[in-house]
């Protein structure tokens, strides 16, 4: 089962993105990393078998503030 997470990271600069996207990209299952918003400050996330919790934590840890906007299931079309 596809499912798409909308994350809102509270990111300060450019360093803070890149290292966002790195993470995100790095965890298991994660098919396409994204950032969307007019300030670019939610990340999209969509994959196979994520785990939206343990992937906010480990963003929280190494990020900044972090929390889970929507999840959701990728409909196939």
């Amino acid at each position: 089962m596809k499912q798409k997470i909308v994350m809102k990271v509270y990111m300060s600069c450019q360093k803070c993105r890149t290292k966002a996207l790195k993470v995100v990209a790095g965890a298991y299952g994660v098919n396409f990393v994204g950032l969307e918003g007019e300030e670019k400050d939610k990340l999209v996330v969509i994959g196979d078998g994520v785990d939206a919790v343990k992937l906010t934590n480990c963003l929280r840890k190494k990020v900044g503030q972090t929390e889970i906007v929507s999840l959701g299931e990728v409909k196939a079309s």
